[in-house]
């Protein structure tokens, strides 16, 4: 049953509060009249972006019921029970969904706990909503918002050094440009690419120098620490910094000041730390190629944002935002054949591929109308390739079988994971949306109550 107080508090962090077991409801009750009192606008039942549940032991039961909450909602889990739950049940809640898990013996805790969690989060999905945000890393598949969920909260409640991982063209200098908007820092963001860096230089480019420092040098001149005092400086392909730099990168890291090339004045600095690599950094610590003690000192907060091929489903929205850039307002709209190039193409350089390919598609499309399959490049057609099921599909496939998951099951998860998909490309349009599943505008309605239905 659930146990609900509903205040008319406005502007403040709202959630429903969900009781999974009778015996607790006093408890509910109590905690429901706590966050009232703190603030909180405790809501009648679920759906909402936050939530409470508070149930007495882990089973199987309490797993499904956060797995099928969690879907929609950010959700603390509180455990009711006399004993804390094991270590393992503690992380089974987390898998099946939950944002964090408590234990209150009996229902008795302190409701500080919960309010502080409810604002954090809706702190950072007013953040993750906004248009700072969704116009700089696009994307709304599971793995790519998990990863902004992360940046937003690094970048927006710390001051960690950040290390960003992972391949080529996934958004790395996005996500430093995030972290600086974010950040709050007064100073900018200072771009150094240690790819590009001579020996004969690095020092300069880094320290700066003083007139006459070296030959060439006709006037003194600030180098990066200089330049993102009070900022970010972002250190692009760290992982290509030779031995020398890496101890004197550490040594400013360490000491907060630094000697221009040619001077011998200590000047201060003060700056927040983003790196970026596609190497194996932990491999290279581990081989000798990079410092250890570097390698702790930058990687304060890692992340690594997932190759596109690991969220097909934010292909679309990226074509659409990259078409909104290129033609400077409404883009016209794919006609089917387009989409289903885009979206069963290969795209080895990740999201920068697929904006190359977007743009030299917008630039042979002329005229009013939707972007045809003549706006293809001739020498990236495909012909006559199957467009799906595709191997990416069967992959999903064989997993849930690999999991024991029954064909029945993994049909509805089929089916739900479509209707959900396409509502949100439609903007919740149900009529759209069923033309597109190739169902009735009824029969998309009747799928749409029986998923809404909340347990008992």
């Amino acid at each position: 049953m659930e146990t609900m107080v509903t205040t008319d508090t406005t502007d403040t962090a709202a959630a429903w509060l969900y009781v999974a077991d009778p015996s607790l409801n006093a408890a509910g009750q109590r905690l429901g009249r706590e966050l009232a009192a703190a603030g909180v606008a405790v809501l009648p039942k679920p759906p909402g972006e936050l939530g409470v549940v508070l149930f007495a032991a882990w089973d199987a039961p309490t797993t499904a019921l956060l797995a099928q909450l969690s879907a929609r909602a950010t959700v603390l889990a509180i455990c009711c029970a006399p004993s804390p739950p094991s270590r393992g049940s503690a992380w089974e809640a987390l898998d099946a969904g939950a944002a964090d898990c408590l234990h209150w013996p009996g229902g008795a805790g302190d409701a500080a706990q919960v309010t502080a969690r409810l604002r954090r989060w809706r702190a950072v999905a007013r953040l993750m909503a906004s248009d700072t945000v969704r116009d700089c890393l696009v994307g709304d598949s599971p793995a790519w918002r998990a990863l902004v969920r992360s940046v937003v909260e690094v970048a927006a409640f710390t001051q960690s050094p950040v290390l960003i991982t992972g391949e080529t063209g996934t958004g790395k200098e996005q996500i430093a440009q995030l972290i600086h908007r974010l950040g709050g820092a007064r100073g900018e963001l200072i771009l150094l690419d240690c790819a590009t860096l001579s020996p004969e230089l690095s020092g300069s480019e880094f320290f700066g120098h003083e007139r006459g420092a070296f030959t060439g040098a006709a006037a003194a001149r600030d180098g990066a620490f200089a330049l993102a005092d009070g900022g970010i400086l972002f250190l692009d392909e760290v992982g290509e910094l030779p031995p020398s730099m890496q101890a004197q990168l550490l040594r400013v890291i360490q000491e907060r000041q630094y000697k221009r090339v040619g001077s011998n004045t200590w000047q201060p600095t003060r700056f927040r730390l983003v790196c970026a690599t596609n190497r194996d950094l932990e491999a290279d610590v581990a081989s000798g190629a990079f410092r250890a003690d570097l390698y702790y000192r930058i990687a304060g907060w890692r992340c690594r944002p997932p190759a596109l091929r690991e969220r097909p489903g934010d292909i679309l929205q990226l074509v659409d935002h990259f078409l909104r850039q290129l033609a400077g307002g409404e883009p016209p709209r794919l006609d089917p054949a387009v989409r289903e190039y885009l979206l069963t193409r290969g795209y080895p350089g990740n999201v920068r591929d697929l904006r190359q390919t977007v743009a030299r598609i917008w630039h042979r499309h002329c005229g009013p109308g939707p972007v045809t399959i003549g706006d293809v490049p001739p020498d990236e057609r495909l012909h006559g390739a199957r467009a799906w099921p595709d191997a990416a599909f069967a992959a999903v496939v064989g997993h849930a079988v690999d999991l024991g998951v029954s064909l029945s099951h993994i049909s509805q998860a089929a089916a739900d994971a479509a209707i959900q998909l396409v509502l949100a490309q439609e903007q919740g349009n149900n009529q759209r949306a069923a033309a597109r599943l190739g169902i009735t505008d009824r029969a998309l309605q009747l799928r749409r109550k029986a998923a809404a239905r909340e347990p008992d």
